[in-house]
């Protein structure tokens, strides 16, 4: 069940059985969605980000890697796109540039992944008639927040190059719904956590400290708020969009409509283990 517009839709369509590609399988929330969907019946195809040491990333920490096909390639080629897409039903495309930092130096790599991968995915999705694309944006498309709750209609802000190239990504995904009826989603998460995360991220960032031994916790600014959502929680907001006919066509956000401050997060994790930690500021250069 999906909520759209305060109202709860189902639909007949099950992922149990049906063929599935996700794209950005080797990643942190990509890892996470194949092994659910192995989970639920469902027969996974999963694309690695090609490199030559043959290593698929997150897929190989999965318990349920043999019942996966792995394949590798790279969605900037439209070539490979449309072999991939080929008898697959459902497409999960989540591959795509996501460091914000880097973004700053190699806008040009952003526009050419996130972008013009995704239009690659949508043209092969459209050429093999898949039945139902769920496209995954991010909530760093809203920038600063205007107003709270962050909903689908707030203002969208292109406060990065990484966050411009999923603006981007996300028009060129709803152009092919509006142009050519490509029955798809938008998903749009929020701050998603949980194991196989990258270390920069906040949560990681203070419990590898606290584990390190550490007496003072280094952070930046304790006082923004976030919606945090833990990974399986996303995954399966993607599953029931793409099970719910009310979305297509769709931009959804994935949240709790929970907000909490960075300083109480941290309060929450070192409570339990370390409760007398100071906390210094992160003097770097952001």
């Amino acid at each position: 069940m999906v909520t759209l517009n305060g109202e709860k839709k189902s639909s007949m369509n099950d992922i149990k059985g049906r063929s599935i590609l996700v794209t950005g399988a080797d990643g942190f929330i990509g890892s996470h969605l194949t092994e659910l969907l192995v989970k639920k019946g469902a027969t996974v195809k999963a694309l690695s980000y090609y490199n030559s040491f043959n290593n698929w990333g997150w897929l190989e920490d999965i318990d349920c890697v043999d019942s996966v096909e792995i394949v590798c390639g790279d969605v900037r080629d439209p070539h490979y796109c449309k072999y991939l897409t080929k008898d697959i039903d459902i497409v999960f495309h989540l591959a795509a540039l996501i460091a914000i930092p880097y973004s700053y130096i190699a806008p040009d790599s952003y526009v050419d992944t996130n972008i013009k991968g995704t239009l690659n995915i949508c043209q092969a999705a459209l050429e093999n008639g898949v039945t139902r694309l769920i496209h995954t944006s991010t909530s760093e498309v809203y920038g600063t927040a205007q107003h709270v709750p962050i909903d689908e209609k707030h203002p969208l802000q292109a406060q990065s190059p990484y966050s411009a190239s999923k603006i981007g990504a996300d028009a060129i995904a709803m152009s092919f719904y509006n142009t050519y009826n490509l029955p798809l989603t938008i998903a749009r998460p929020f701050n998603t956590y949980g194991p196989r995360q990258s270390a920069r991220a906040v949560i990681p960032t203070i419990i590898t400290q606290i584990c390190s031994g550490k007496e003072e916790i280094v952070l930046g600014d304790v006082s923004p708020t976030r919606d945090f959502n833990y990974v399986e929680d996303t995954c399966r907001g993607f599953i029931e969009l793409a099970e719910c006919d009310a979305a297509v066509g769709q931009t959804v956000n994935i949240g709790s409509n929970t907000e909490i401050s960075i300083g109480d997060t941290l309060d929450l994790i070192k409570e339990p283990v370390a409760p007398d930690l100071a906390i210094l500021p992160n003097k770097r250069k952001s």
